[in-house]
């Protein structure tokens, strides 16, 4: 059996130091020249440690690969078809990162239903001195419609029945024992809510499914909240609709092509915007990379993994 590990992309610190401790370890992102590293190493690898993803590229470049670990819930930056062809088993570092990723959900709420950034800039530029800040919204009382009543999804609602709002969700399916009404439409659950929250993975399903159609039944007094995917969300859609005033706002943490955020977002006053952190704590990440690393050390030791992508 193949025992190295491939690290293709950068690993947060302390599980890069676990890997190498009980492992070689091979870092494909300090190679200065990837393609003659990767040949030299390939057929001793039998893992590979993702923080960035895996594509069939790298994987069928591997013939001795038989794990991918991959650091985040979301794993549609590894090629889960080809891993399947080749019976490569894949994990990733689900419910670690559950409460962090709904405080940030319910953090951006505040933030553009109370404009918070705005008015920390009130009084950062000396405005205030000229005259109070408006009024604002509140969350009390309203609706949110969260797209994706996963794990994350269920962490939110909660909070968000603390914050005495009304939760209800749209799904693939109906979840029978859920306290939360259903919508088997996702535009009629936007012409429902007040805050449509996506939660949901990227994949070839979810895709745009928050098109113009569902952005508009959201309306101009609702705002959306994307903690998902930003290839969930049909961005150009949600710049003409924030821009023209059929949706309200928008508070971000993922864009369809990240970093690379459109100007159009980042100018608009109706808009919170955050850089991928929704799991970004140092307890929530050292978790997901202890995870990683279980994973990875319970497959060489012929043990059940601890995560598997089903």
């Amino acid at each position: 059996m193949a025992t190295d590990i491939l690290i293709p992309n950068k690993m947060l610190a302390s599980a890069d130091a676990a890997l190498a401790e009980a492992f070689t370890v091979h870092r494909l992102y300090e190679a200065s020249d990837r393609d003659a590293m990767l040949a030299g190493v390939a057929s001793n690898i039998g893992a590979i440690a993702s923080s960035g993803g895996a594509d069939r590229a790298l994987i069928e470049a591997l013939p001795n690969l038989k794990l991918v670990a991959h650091f985040g819930v979301g794993y549609d930056p590894v090629d889960v078809v080809c891993c399947k062809e080749r019976d490569i088993r894949v994990t990733n570092t689900p419910d670690v990162l559950n409460d962090a990723v709904a405080e940030m959900t319910l953090g951006l709420m505040l933030a553009l239903e109370r404009r918070i950034p705005h008015g920390d800039r009130h009084v950062r530029e000396g405005a205030w001195e000229s005259g109070g800040y408006p009024l604002t919204g509140e969350l009390t009382g309203k609706t949110a419609g969260i797209m994706g009543l996963g794990r994350i999804g269920k962490e939110i609602a909660r909070r968000l029945q603390v914050m005495k709002m009304n939760v209800v969700y749209h799904g693939r399916t109906e979840q029978k024992h859920e306290p939360y009404p259903y919508y088997a439409s996702l535009k009629d659950m936007a012409a429902a809510s007040d805050w449509l929250i996506v939660v949901v993975p990227g994949t070839p399903e979810t895709t745009k499914a928050v098109n113009a159609d569902v952005l508009k039944a959201l309306g101009p007094q609702g705002a959306l909240l994307n903690i998902g995917r930003g290839s969930v969300v049909d961005e150009k859609a949600l710049i003409t609709c924030l821009s023209d005033g059929s949706l309200g706002g928008a508070a971000l943490d993922v864009f369809e092509d990240e970093p690379r955020v459109p100007e159009a977002l980042r100018a608009m006053d109706n808009v919170v915007l955050q850089p991928h952190q929704g799991s970004a704590t140092h307890k929530t990440r050292w978790a997901m990379g202890d995870l990683v690393v279980r994973n990875i050390k319970a497959h060489f030791a012929g043990q059940p993994l601890i995560t598997p992508v089903a």
